[in-house]
């Protein structure tokens, strides 16, 4: 076995024998920042932008692949999984054939290795190991992850490994995948397969899963949402929501602390990040709207994901789709000026719930009762438009439990039970925010103003809608405020920006029907109270 010596005081003593790789080329462990931009332009695996960020692409895979992803189902999984189309079972011998024969593929092949942190609190820390076939991607699990302090390495034992060989392909009829590009969870072996994708955000989400399976046993709630507070530490506030919804850019708040912008835990102490990077959606980002994050895709040590590039000049084009519109920069969490660096914070005072409403029916706010907030946590609405997803021509729903369907190992009340347990103890106030669309559905109604959105979170957050009046959306049930700062009164009530109210009521009850629609596989286990909290029909 092969190191390069002037950079094993770097690795562990847990060696990668112990994940049985045999024979392999050069292990680079733990490598720096400038020292990975050298392998991956070495290796022709990246581009150095003007100012210093890295670009990469992703091949053919643009954006996680949800139906290649499986976890092993065995004794310990069987009866906790939530199975079906989010979590399908795959056979634990099966996987095990897999990894041999991905093993034998890394031999003579050069790796890199990244032992790192998910978790800020170290009473909640998950040590995990990245060992990946490519620089860009040991840049990307170093930048999102919380980096090992240099003398930690030496004693670094990963509970949780991720073993990413984007160039190994499966072969479904041997393998028991349904194409040659997997995503296997093993948590009875602790051990996250995947090849035949580079892109590296199912890197991020791998982990992110195995939180979301082991952080409820211990009595946190694990969240993808993003959260900052304000000059008092404990006005803390949660942004769930799913993607373009504004998760990250809303939480960027210059007046606010960022503590992180996808993924924390709630615990009895408090929240805190599992990251220590951001992972921003970067399509037509500009410097006007959102200038921090803008500042990153400027900075060395970014890595930037099929973002259109001069090869000439190097000079960024961030509003090219040319390859995808899921463009994206991975960046120290550092690089923002307002993040608190050790990543935790208290319990939160507001927790707002964002919505992209293509359909132009949801108010720009509302209020929540703990009962719909729980209807809607389960529901996680939102909807996609035209150009986001190939094939995608009209504005379509999307509910996703939790705001994050695709990472719940378990089942959505186990989530929404942790939920209701912690606003009743800290008694937090819910809120729904659109940040889509008003006066008529996408092709006829506008966008949401970002000005107005903020000027709503601003009026969330400082406690200036306390005493405003209040009135009851007829057909979601929920309160919607008549005026708040800096934002036009016409809009809070979005019925009255349509021309045609008819064909609002109409929208209105056809989106209701979608709710309740989805609601019935959570039925069961809601309870009366919160199906009480969703709309009527």
């Amino acid at each position: 076995m092969v190191k390069q010596m002037m950079e094993a005081h770097l690795s562990s003593h847990y060696g990668l024998e112990n994940h049985g790789f045999r024979g392999l080329g050069v292990e680079y462990w733990n490598l720096s920042t400038p020292a990975l931009y050298e392998h991956a332009v070495r290796n022709r695996e990246g581009l150095v932008a003007h100012m210093g960020p890295l670009v990469a692409r992703t091949g053919t895979h643009t954006g996680r692949s949800p139906n290649d992803k499986f976890v092993v189902r065995d004794a310990l999984t069987d009866k906790d999984i939530w199975w079906g189309k989010v979590n399908r079972p795959f056979d634990s011998d099966a996987f095990e054939k897999l990894r041999a024969r991905l093993l034998a593929y890394f031999q003579n092949k050069d790796v890199y290795v990244q032992d790192c942190f998910a978790g800020a609190d170290p009473r909640y820390r998950l040590p995990i190991r990245v060992i990946t076939q490519q620089a860009w991607h040991s840049l990307f699990a170093r930048t999102m992850f919380l980096k090992a302090k240099p003398e930690e390495l030496a004693h670094h034992v990963p509970e949780f490994t991720v073993i990413h060989a984007p160039f190994f392909q499966a072969s479904p009829e041997v393998d028991n995948t349904l194409s040659p590009t997997f995503i296997l969870l093993d948590f009875t072996r602790k051990i996250v397969l995947i090849g035949g994708t580079e892109y590296a955000g199912e890197i991020k989400k791998s982990i992110f899963t195995v939180l979301n399976y082991t952080l409820p046993r211990l009595g946190v709630l694990s969240m993808h949402c993003s959260a900052n507070y304000g000059s008092d530490p404990d006005d803390v506030a949660l942004f769930f929501g799913l993607s373009v919804t504004g998760k990250t850019t809303l939480s960027a708040d210059p007046n606010r602390m960022l503590i992180g912008d996808d993924e924390h835990g709630w615990s009895d102490h408090g929240v805190f990040n599992f990251e220590g990077g951001c992972y921003a959606k970067v399509i037509r980002l500009s410097k006007e709207g959102e200038p921090d994050i803008y500042e990153t895709t400027r900075r060395f040590g970014t890595v930037l994901e099929n973002v259109a590039m001069d090869n000439h000049t190097r000079r960024l084009d961030l509003d090219s789709d040319l390859f995808t519109e899921n463009t994206r920069a991975a960046y120290s969490i550092e690089n923002i000026p307002n993040a608190d660096k050790t990543g935790m914070c208290g319990h939160p005072k507001n927790i707002v719930f964002l919505t992209a409403d293509a359909f132009g029916v949801m108010p720009p706010l509302a209020k929540l009762t703990t009962e719909q907030a729980m209807y809607h946590f389960i529901s996680g609405y939102t909807a996609k438009v035209a150009g986001t997803e190939k094939g995608v021509k009209e504005p379509s729903s999307t509910f996703s439990a939790c705001f994050g369907a695709p990472f719940l190992p378990l089942h959505p009340a186990v989530y929404a039970q942790l939920l209701r347990q912690k606003l009743n103890q800290h008694k937090a106030q819910v809120w729904l925010i659109n940040t889509g669309w008003t006066g008529g559905p996408y092709g006829v109604g506008r966008r949401m103003s970002l000005p107005h959105t903020r000027a709503i979170v601003s009026a969330v957050l400082s406690g200036a809608l306390k005493d405003v009046e209040l009135r009851q959306d007829p057909t979601f049930g929920f309160m919607v405020p008549l005026r708040a700062p800096d934002v036009p009164a016409d809009i809070l009530d979005p019925r009255n920006t349509w021309h045609d109210k008819a064909a609002y009521d109409a929208k209105a009850a056809d989106l209701a029907r979608q709710f309740r629609e989805n609601f019935e596989t959570f039925a069961d286990q809601a309870g009366a109270d919160v199906l009480a909290g969703g709309p009527k029909i």
